[in-house]
């Protein structure tokens, strides 16, 4: 069976599970929502965010 969707040079090979709370899971979709993207890419604008506040405190 052929794979279906386009190769990529930056292949998501790595999971993650979180657990969350009913509230932070709402804040998470209300995020998503209105930026129209989808929750794993929440979190990882959530992750670049912080990196560039640590970034700014060196």
């Amino acid at each position: 069976m052929p794979r279906t969707g386009r190769p990529t040079a930056n292949k998501k090979t790595e999971r993650l599970e979180i657990r969350l709370t009913p509230e932070e899971l709402a804040i998470m979709q209300e995020c998503a929502d209105k930026l129209g993207i989808n929750k794993t890419a929440v979190i990882n604008k959530g992750v670049k965010l912080v990196k560039e506040e640590l970034e700014k405190k060196k």
